[in-house]
């Protein structure tokens, strides 16, 4: 590549802006703009490109309509009710909340599709209740709360694969689908692994729930329960679209807090639309500052120039996805999950196509990949998350979230090499990938 091509120039200054803390999202239209400017290229196109990708993409629209639903949920009292009904499933086991931790975000990841979400919401109350009377240190509480919530996305719903399809024209409802053996696939991982630390530190027994108490609980929690049942089979019967769904999913969880539960005041309501509000903006201004940039990089043939550089290497498709494996676990260390989706991600599809990967297999080994990112240092998001609410040190984080990690990094190997762990569902109701 040319140094001083308008392409490279256009990278060194969104690169300057990113560091000095310009949004990403800005960076890349800031970019974007001086490259259709030292190309001569008309200068609307900036505008047509972001209002046309803006606008036209309906599936968009899940995305802030799904943190909606998250936001509804932390704010009433369907996370408590929740989390008293999966204590009631593997609470009577050693080390039973470190499990109730994992089967929660288990039961989380059918309604939010934001493992950020989980964290802040169920992995709050979660850390308070694990480190009550020090029966967990912080450090270990804030680790697994951080590796459980990656598996939100991984379960439908999921926001990132959301993103993906609109990336990739894949189909959402047949990813969700492939994202079901692999999220639980990695819950049973970390619930061994949970077992053995808990064996291993002696971590204490909780009291067993009374039986003539468990129906009650379950009563409780029915409505809360029904929530990702009610999503799922909307999408999977065809009576709505996802994005349909997600409406109806944050209208459920509203419902039910306020009529049912009773449990949101007026300023709740205005506190959930405000931060679900910024958050959506947030991933909106990436969503739009990606759409531009990737004109631009469709502009200088730089997919095409990748995948014609590695069918010359011969890659094999098992090869190639090593490659991506490696590329996407290294960037995840260093780059936000959103950015890589949105940016890298686009680069590489034209080859996997060319190589006969499947994009539903291509699309879950990718969000795996960027769910890992979220876990791993020096950027892991959620541990920096976990250490504002825990007050652990970031490193004691890391150190007991490590054989959690190892055991993720198994799964997205399992699901690299055995792509049926990911096309067996998708597959089973007629999917033809």
């Amino acid at each position: 590549m040319n140094l001083a091509s308008p392409f490279s120039i256009a990278i060194v200054l969104m690169t300057f802006l990113a560091l000095i803390g310009m949004p990403i999202g800005l960076s890349m239209i800031c970019g974007s703009i001086l490259y259709l400017f030292m190309t001569g290229a008309d200068m609307g196109t900036v505008a047509e490109q972001l209002l046309n990708g803006m606008y036209t993409n309906y599936i968009i629209l899940a995305v802030p309509l799904f943190i909606l639903a998250a936001e509804f949920m932390n704010i009433g009292s369907m996370t408590e009710r929740l989390l008293t009904f999966c204590n009631v499933l593997v609470g009577r086991f050693r080390g039973g909340l470190a499990q109730v931790n994992v089967v929660q975000s288990i039961i989380f990841a059918g309604m939010s599709g934001s493992a950020i979400a989980d964290a802040a919401g169920s992995g709050r109350m979660m850390q308070s209740m694990m480190t009550r009377d020090n029966r967990y240190t912080p450090s270990f509480a804030a680790a697994l709360t951080a590796v459980t919530s990656v598996i939100g996305p991984i379960i439908p719903p999921s926001i990132p694969m959301v993103l993906y399809a609109l990336v990739s024209d894949a189909s959402i409802g047949y990813l969700f689908l492939g994202g079901m053996i692999p999220g639980l696939l990695m819950a049973g991982l970390q619930m061994m692994q949970v077992a053995i630390t808990a064996r291993r530190k002696n971590f204490p027994v909780e009291d067993p729930v009374p039986l003539r108490q468990i129906p009650l609980i379950t009563w409780r929690a029915f409505p809360s329960l029904m929530m990702p049942v009610l999503l799922l089979g909307c999408i999977y019967s065809g009576i709505t679209t996802p994005t349909e769904a997600a409406a109806l999913a944050a209208a459920y969880a509203l419902v039910i807090s306020v009529v049912l539960y009773r449990s949101i005041s007026f300023a709740d309501f205005y506190g959930s639309l405000l931060v679900s509000a910024k958050t959506s903006a947030s991933i909106g201004m990436l969503i739009a500052g990606s759409l531009v940039f990737n004109y631009v990089v469709t502009v200088e043939n730089i997919p095409d120039s990748i995948r014609v550089l590695l069918t010359g290497w011969e890659m094999t498709p098992t090869t190639f996805l090593i490659l991506v494996n490696v590329i996407l676990l290294i960037l995840g260390c260093i780059l936000e999950g959103t950015a890589i989706l949105l940016i890298i991600v686009p680069v590489f599809i034209p080859t996997a196509q060319a190589l006969g990967i499947d994009m539903v297999h291509f699309g879950v080994v990718v969000v795996v990949n960027i769910m890992l990112g979220l876990v791993t240092p020096p950027y892991g998001l959620l541990l920096f998350i976990m250490t504002n609410i825990s007050g652990a040190p970031v490193k004691d984080i890391i150190r007991d979230a490590a054989p959690f990690i190892f055991w993720m990094v198994v799964c997205l190997v399992i699901i690299t090499f055995v792509p049926e762990t990911v096309l067996f569902l998708p597959r089973l109701l007629g999917y033809q990938g």
